[in-house]
């Protein structure tokens, strides 16, 4: 059974940094792809990032290239998501989702793991 758990989140001023942490349990870690998706108040939960098992390949949403990065430690069963450069619109619940699967899928509807997220503010 994998199990997500997500961590980091919290308040910041705009233009300000955090970075948030899911640590999965289960085996073989690496053979996931690991997705980061975000839900803002009254909105659908969208994509931003997501990373290949082996941390090679990379996809972000062109809302957040260039200020986030996804990263991920298979010793540590850890997927990150640095974000820089925060703007009021990231205020969302962030989620870390996990598929068995050799490609990096950015459609929410292909992770069947999902954490139950954590809140994101960010203050103008």
């Amino acid at each position: 059974q994998v199990q997500l758990v997500e961590s980091g989140g919290g308040e910041v001023q705009a233009g300000g940094s955090l970075r948030l942490s899911c640590v999965q349990s289960g085996p073989t870690f690496s053979m996931y792809a690991m997705g980061w998706f975000r839900q803002a108040p009254g909105k659908e939960r969208e994509f931003a990032a997501t990373i290949s098992g082996g941390g090679v390949r990379t996809s972000y949403a062109d809302s957040v290239k260039g200020r986030f990065t996804i990263s991920r430690d298979n010793a540590k069963n850890t997927v990150y998501l640095r974000m820089n450069s925060l703007k009021p619109e990231d205020t969302a619940v962030y989620y870390c989702a996990a598929v068995r699967s050799f490609y990096v899928p950015s459609t929410s509807s292909e992770y069947p793991y999902w954490g139950q997220g954590t809140q994101v503010t960010v203050t103008s």
